[in-house]
């Protein structure tokens, strides 16, 4: 009989987690795991600097479960062990409409479905990670932000602070995924 309960118990207990993991808002990569390393493809490509290695490519990334009020969203991937511990911008995209659930691969490089802001190596879409060898796999930190701003409500340009600033009061949740990369 005891045996039986605690059978139960545990059937009863994961049918609650399974239940609320299915609400939460999360961001996902068909092209890599969370926390997994990042395809070689995925870094930045730079004649000027050695340590961009790569082809710029962007990957794809999904959504779901966003909070039911969002009205756009932004994407943010940021390296914090870049530039020696002071981070890097790779990505700052934002007036993502509601009605998107993602990006296809080269979407985010392409600047296609978002307004861009300026990352650290000052372009407005997708520039990839460019670590110097030695320095470790990186983490590339992807955080998805549902906001209840309009769309079209925010100026092309803005830097990460900036965009953090002006989505004060207006963030409903956010998502987050990591890749990393290292050379």
């Amino acid at each position: 009989m005891k045996t039986s309960l605690r059978c139960l118990s545990a059937v009863l207990l994961f049918g609650c987690f399974a239940a609320q993991a299915e609400g939460l808002f999360m961001l996902q990569s068909p092209d890599f795991a969370d926390n997994a390393m990042l395809n070689k493809k995925y870094a930045g490509n730079a004649k000027d600097n050695p340590n961009c290695t790569g082809e710029n490519l962007s990957p794809a990334v999904v959504w779901s479960n966003a909070p039911a009020t969002t009205q756009s969203y932004a994407l943010v991937v940021h390296d914090p062990e870049g530039a020696k511990g002071l981070g890097v911008t790779h990505l700052v995209a934002y007036n993502i409409p509601a009605s998107m659930t993602g990006f296809a691969a080269n979407e985010l490089r392409d600047g296609k479905g978002f307004t861009g802001g300026k990352n650290t190596p000052g372009t407005l879409a997708w520039y990839g990670p460019c670590p110097p060898p030695g320095s470790g796999a990186h983490h590339y930190t992807w955080t998805l932000i549902a906001t209840d701003l309009r769309a079209d409500a925010l100026p092309a340009g803005l830097t990460r602070e900036q965009l953090f600033a002006k989505l004060k009061d207006h963030a409903l949740a956010a998502a987050g995924l990591i890749g990393r990369f290292g050379q």
